[in-house]
């Protein structure tokens, strides 16, 4: 693989990559570049966060306001879930009505008995995958 840095103040900064198929190294250079043009701000006990989409575990709606969650902590945000979809860009995927999962801190998904499938994160925060939203999960997750 080779790569080149080109220099130019007259031209938008812009990232290119160009491979035979998504491996694991375009895919951290993608989440790379998409955290680096993401400014997001966490809200707790009147301390504003500056927060990395890397560090998100999940994006969740409790009692009508966005929490993110990271490994130890959940922080209110002030952007509704509808806006965060296209801000925290192909590294998250929205699994139901209430949260938008970020794929790479998926620890593991249980079926259950019902047919339904469970998210359990890093953290240990479980929700479940929407019956509306299921085909699109698998489809992203390499099931389909």
């Amino acid at each position: 693989m080779k790569y080149q840095t080109i220099v130019d103040k007259e031209r938008e900064e812009e990232v290119l990559i160009y491979v035979h198929q998504k491996n694991e190294a375009s895919q951290k250079i993608e989440a790379f570049v998409s955290g680096l043009s993401t400014e997001l701000y966490g809200y707790r006990d009147k301390i504003s966060v500056r927060l990395s989409p890397s560090e998100i575990q999940c994006v969740t709606i409790q009692d009508g306001k966005s929490f993110a969650m990271t490994q130890d902590e959940t922080y209110q945000l002030k952007e509704r879930l509808y806006m965060l979809e296209d801000v925290l860009g192909d590294s998250f995927l929205k699994i139901n009505q209430s949260c938008i999962a970020n794929i790479h801190k998926i620890k593991k998904f249980d079926a259950t008995f019902s047919g339904a499938l469970l998210v359990i994160f890093q953290n240990g925060y479980r929700d479940y995958v929407s019956r509306r939203r299921l085909k699109a999960v698998k489809e992203r997750i390499g099931f389909l």
